[in-house]
């Protein structure tokens, strides 16, 4: 038995086999780790340029898409947002704050009957409405809440 092969094996056995199955070709790099994004929307400084990025200009408002947030927070570094979509076949949920150096904050995607629903901590510049977006059937819908922040987060 040789021990100076079974130690290089043992330190170094799943790494080699990890190059070898990279170079070979039978491990390629997964679609997700580059995945496509909307730099305008994202980098939009008013909210009318993130929602047409969007394609949320002509939104329809919705009772189906609920909004758990904060009536006032006292520090707008730390805001807890939830958001669920009811509306049946929702493809996407998008959350803006309205008056925040960028609007745009997150943009979620769903497949394969995946819950639309997301949970974040954001940061508020100042007292805000929040704008959350749901796409679905082709269709864009929007809710809205107010939130009061008490010190600024950005």
């Amino acid at each position: 038995m040789n021990l100076m092969r079974r130690v290089f094996l043992g330190r170094f056995g799943s790494v080699g086999a990890l190059t070898i199955a990279m170079a070979s070709g039978l491990l390629k790099p997964v679609k997700a780790l580059a995945a496509e994004w909307n730099k305008a929307a994202f980098d939009a400084t008013v909210l009318a340029d993130s929602l047409k990025s969007v394609g949320g200009v002509s939104a329809t408002e919705s009772k189906d898409i609920l909004i758990n947030a904060p009536d006032n927070a006292e520090n707008g570094a730390v805001v807890q947002l939830e958001a669920t979509s009811k509306i049946p076949g929702t493809t996407s949920i998008l959350i803006l704050i309205e008056k925040n150096p960028r609007p745009l904050l997150a943009d979620f995607e769903f497949s394969n009957n995946a819950e639309p629903y997301v949970f974040l901590v954001a940061k508020m510049a100042e007292s805000s409405r929040i704008r959350v977006l749901a796409k679905a059937g082709g269709k864009t819908y929007f809710a809205s809440k107010q939130v009061n922040v008490t010190t600024s987060g950005c």
